[in-house]
């Protein structure tokens, strides 16, 4: 009976020579076919006859291939403004700038970009929700006790960015954080040095700048690569229960600061024309001091040459000062008096009256000139009016 025929189970396969005997594939035929598999795969085609180290080429272009892949896979870009460091295994190697830069692929290095150019900020006693909008006080990081121990609500926001991106990244755990606590510590180690008064009116600026001195030297302490920009004191008011009677004393400080603000410019506008006014009375005097000397010293020079004529001609000297004298208080008087020769009647005329005509032609009237031994007054009339002056006489 033949091996295929029923009944003939027990006979044995002819091609195969394993007939019904169990056992574990063939290592040979496994391998055969995964050759076959990758020689499709880069078109080695399904023939029997292969090359013996056709196999390990393909392999060997599989990996090159894989290796490429795996380099380019480490360029990377870091945009302006930004610093990337790049870690080995997790320990820091080295600080890129922007720009095409390329490390060890993954998972041997790692890139982490940090942007050192972002104004980054952190709130200390209150919350904001948003542009322009405050969700309000936080009792727990805002109320704090001055030096002369009042209580003072406090409201602050710091703004910082990244000045070392490798400091940033491994020296503190959070530094957002960090930077909270280091800043409300700071804050109420100064509010504590400072009384409520100073605190909340003139030493705003100087406390938000001794805030900012005090958080940059701990973080530079901490080597925490934070570099502060800015402390902005949001609010500071005193405690509810006393906040009108604290905003009625700021009034107050106002009004007085407005008024010694108006004096000083009523001061300032008086005082120098006061010292004008001053200054020319002392010049007019100093003046008038000048003219009285010098009027002074030219009476007592002409009494001192009238003196030494004098003495020359004594009466001709004393006729001649008799008659200027005359002349002098005559002159300032309406009084016309006319002597005539060898009478005794006194002729008087109305020169106040003939003062205020207006006489178109005016003559000058001249008496004859008496002798010498008795002075005669000269009459003349100009304009209406008539003045009498003494006639000198020279012997």
């Amino acid at each position: 009976m033949s091996w295929n025929e029923p009944g003939g189970g027990d006979k044995k396969d002819p091609w195969s020579g394993r007939g019904n005997e169990k056992g574990p594939p063939d290592l040979d035929e496994a391998i055969r076919s995964l050759q076959e598999k990758l020689g499709g795969i880069f078109g080695g085609g399904g023939g029997g006859n292969k090359e013996p180290g056709s196999s390990m080429k393909s392999m060997g272009y599989l990996a090159a291939g894989a290796a490429v892949l795996w380099g380019l896979s480490g360029f990377y870009i870091v945009d302006e403004g930004n610093h990337g460091v790049v870690t080995r295994f997790g320990k820091f190697t080295d600080t890129t700038q922007a720009g095409l830069n390329w490390h060890i692929p993954a998972p041997i290095e790692q890139v982490q970009i940090v942007n050192v150019k972002q104004q980054r900020f952190i709130e200390v006693g209150y919350r904001s929700g948003g542009a322009q909008q405050t969700l309000g006080s936080v009792p727990r990081e805002a109320l704090m006790l001055t030096k002369d121990e009042n209580i003072v609500d406090v409201r602050l926001a710091v703004q910082y960015q990244v000045k070392d991106a490798k400091q940033f990244l491994f020296n503190v755990a959070n530094p957002s954080e960090t930077l909270k606590q280091v800043t409300e510590s700071a804050e109420r180690g100064v509010i504590g040095s400072s009384n409520m008064d100073f605190v909340l009116t003139e030493g705003r600026s100087e406390i938000v700048a001794q805030i900012g001195k005090e958080i940059q030297e701990v973080m530079d302490a901490y080597q925490s690569g934070i570099q502060i920009t800015s402390v902005n004191l949001q609010d500071a008011q005193p405690p509810e229960p006393v906040q009108g009677a604290f905003e009625d004393a700021i009034k107050a400080r106002e009004d007085q600061q407005r008024l010694i603000n108006e004096a000083q410019a009523y001061s300032n506008d008086v005082v120098p024309k006061a010292r004008g006014a001053a200054a020319r009375k002392s010049q007019e005097a100093e003046g008038y001091k000048e003219q009285v000397i010098a009027q002074a010293e030219g009476e007592a020079t002409r009494f001192t040459n009238l003196l030494v004529e004098y003495k020359k001609a004594p009466d001709i000297t004393r006729r001649r000062l008799y008659i200027e004298t005359i002349e002098s208080v005559l002159s300032k008087t309406n009084t016309v008096m006319i002597d005539v020769k060898g009478g005794n009647n006194l002729l008087y005329l109305p020169i106040d009256k003939l003062a205020k005509q207006s006489v178109p032609n005016v003559e000058t009237i001249n008496l004859p000139q008496p002798s010498l031994s008795q002075p005669q007054p000269v009459e003349n009339i100009q304009r209406g009016a008539v003045r009498g002056r003494d006639v000198r006489g020279r012997q």
